[in-house]
């Protein structure tokens, strides 16, 4: 990604260089696109593939450097977190069994990360979201060790001006703030490439900007992040708000570096290139001497490295490509929008689906701009990413569909046509169409297994033995090769041994909380301690800083001595509370949890997190452990 800028005056005149560079890419691509020396006629496609790297505790691996240094393969490659990776395939030329050939790619690919991996101790799995990462496992020392990654979070941390915040609300909420990009390191997708004529680019790209909700609604697969149950999407939300460098400014328009942009395409792809100029801030510079025209002038290909970087650091949903291919210069859409897995197959029929609606709705509907409008393209993709194949849509002539009607009425039958006139085989095209028919009908994506095995568990376990379990049953299953409509749900058998589910506290504390404020009643804490059988009321003031703890032993002696109820009703908290209890991190070890209640004789141990409560540990937490491990070993 280059070098970091900073305001030393050096840099300065590094950043006016590497401008006009930028500048003079763009006016080259111009040149390009008026003299008609862009590649035509040629329909590639390609992938980029993402993986979460899994240990045996089913949590994130931080050993990508170790695998790609076995593996020793170009085309694997980091990403920003030490437990992801990502592998580019091949372009192919869309026709014939490319679709079943890019399987297979990717299958192979797959199969050497895992066969290095196990040497490691990790195993690979495709989803868009790991379902047991949590916040403790975004930290710095899990960044790639690389210049750029570095330089990436401290210009982007330096541009917000503070803390990174994450709010998004599905059934569960989630709010939360952290200090570095790292965020983004729980996304993992599955990048969709299509190469397109210049003269044909604002045309397509319009389409794929229209298609981009139902594509996305059916395929999610990121309904969990540290535990919530928020979107079906939730990569999308996340992805948007872990990069926001916005702060303040309400009164302006600023645009974010993630975005789904603001209007339709009018004429060709220089529209994007230019705006993005103008919008984002320069954040890396590359030394280069490359003369765009020069190379024009010798007929050859210009790199246009300047262009591509900036390009690289704006993270539209749909985004403009330039490359060059066998000495070609092209352009194509790369669709961020799907999520990595839950499958090959699954991955293979969604980009089969969106390359089939590519071409299949450009004969059919034309120019999409006349027929929809921009704002609800937009809404429908925010809306599919909530809801998955709940979605309902604004479509076309303003008409509202929902999304398992439109897809399986209309855009599948444009698919399949799009698909056999670009001469894809018939067989590929009934597998992968099959997919999507199946899974759209029976509502069956990978959002939906997530959500209905944590619905199965609910009842068995804590919270993080049941994202185990979900997590192994995806690794068991993906490796079947079967598409995700087809597959069982998790079972909690499947988590592996119980001390993998109960080796921090954050695994099984209680993080839904009773708690009272210093000045209460007493009398408040009775009741709630009758009306919700628990033993143990948390005092903390407004900002969730922990005050105190009172105990059901400190409430019955008082209730001992005092013989007027009027007296109890007037007793503050704060006159019985343990004041400075000892506590525990979310990270804390169950086994140095025990001692610490052995040491200091306490049956209950607030969990602070950045000086606020989050949770607590009782004896009734282990209560639990020891009667699941006495039901595993009787069954034994």
């Amino acid at each position: 990604m280059g070098e970091l800028f900073t305001q030393s005056s050096a840099e300065k005149d590094q950043l006016r260089s590497f401008m006009k560079c930028l500048l003079n890419d763009v006016h080259a691509l111009e040149k390009m696109v008026e003299d008609g020396l862009l590649e035509s006629g040629v329909r590639r496609i390609g992938v980029e593939q993402e993986i979460v790297l899994v240990d045996s505790a089913f949590r994130p691996a931080p050993v990508a450097d170790p695998v790609l240094e076995d593996l020793n393969d170009p085309a694997f490659t980091t990403e920003i977190a030490r437990f992801n990776l990502e592998f580019n395939v091949d372009p192919l030329d869309l026709g014939g069994d490319c679709l079943s050939r890019m399987q297979k790619l990717l299958d192979d690919g797959i199969l050497k990360v895992q066969a290095v991996a196990e040497k490691h101790g990790a195993r690979p799995l495709l989803v868009g979201i790991l379902p047991t990462i949590r916040k403790t496992d975004l930290t710095l020392e899990n960044m790639t060790p690389r210049e750029r990654y570095y330089a990436l979070n401290e210009t982007l941390t330096r541009m917000r001006g503070g803390a990174y915040e994450l709010n998004i609300k599905g059934k569960d909420e989630l709010s939360l703030k952290h200090d570095n990009i790292m965020l983004e390191a729980c996304n993992t997708s599955f990048q969709v490439h299509f190469q397109v004529d210049p003269n044909e680019f604002a045309h397509r790209y319009n389409i794929a900007q229209a298609v981009a909700g139902p594509v996305l609604a059916a395929a999610t697969n990121s309904p969990l992040l540290v535990g919530k149950r928020l979107w079906r999407e939730t990569r999308i939300a996340l992805f948007e708000q872990s990069i926001d460098t916005r702060s303040g400014h309400y009164l302006r328009d600023l645009s974010p570096r993630v975005s789904f942009g603001t209007k339709w395409i009018r004429e060709s792809a220089l529209e994007i290139f230019q705006e993005d100029i103008g919008r984002f801030k320069v954040l890396f510079a590359i030394d280069t001497d490359e003369d765009p025209f020069e190379k024009l002038k010798n007929g050859e290909a210009p790199g246009l490295n300047a262009l591509r970087l900036h390009n690289g650091t704006v993270y539209r949903w749909n985004r403009a490509c330039y490359g060059v291919m066998n000495g070609k210069a092209h352009l194509r859409i790369e669709n961020r929008v799907l999520p990595s897995g839950p499958t090959t197959t699954d991955e293979v029929a969604n980009a089969a689906f969106w390359f089939g609606i590519m071409s299949g709705m450009s004969v059919e509907h034309g120019d999409i701009t006349k027929v929809m409008d921009f704002d609800d393209a937009k809404d429908n993709f925010i809306s599919a990413a909530t809801h998955g194949l709940g979605a309902q849509f604004t479509w076309l002539h303003g008409k509202r569909r929902t999304a398992q009607e439109l897809i399986l009425k209309e855009l599948l039958p444009l698919a399949r046509e799009g698909l056999i006139t670009s001469r894809v085989d018939s067989s590929d095209i009934d597998k992968y169409l099959g997919v999507i028919e199946e899974r759209v009908e029976k509502e069956a994506t990978g959002s939906q297994w997530t959500l209905s095995s944590l619905n199965n568990l609910r009842l068995q376990g804590p919270r993080g033995e049941q994202l185990n379990a979900i997590t192994a049953a995806m690794i068991n299953r993906q490796n079947t090769g079967e598409p995700v409509h087809k597959w069982e749900l998790a079972k909690l058998s499947e988590a592996g041994g119980w001390q993998e589910n109960y080796l921090q506290v954050d695994q099984y504390m209680t993080t839904d909380l009773f708690t009272v404020s210093p000045d209460e009643p007493v009398n408040l804490v009775a009741n709630l301690m009758d009306w919700n059988r628990i033993r143990h009321v948390l005092v903390e003031d407004e900002h969730h800083h922990l005050l105190g703890l009172v105990s059901h032993r400190a409430l019955l002696r008082l209730y001992g001595r005092q013989q007027d109820p009027n007296e109890l009703q007037s007793t503050p908290v704060t006159s019985i509370m343990i004041k400075n209890p000892i506590y525990v991190s979310p990270e804390t070890l169950t086994q140095d949890a025990i001692k610490l209640m052995r040491a200091h004789h306490v049956s209950c141990l607030p969990v602070i997190k950045d000086g606020r409560l989050v949770g607590v540990v009782t004896e009734d937490n282990f209560l639990g452990m020891v009667i699941n491990l006495l039901e595993q070993r009787l069954s034994e």
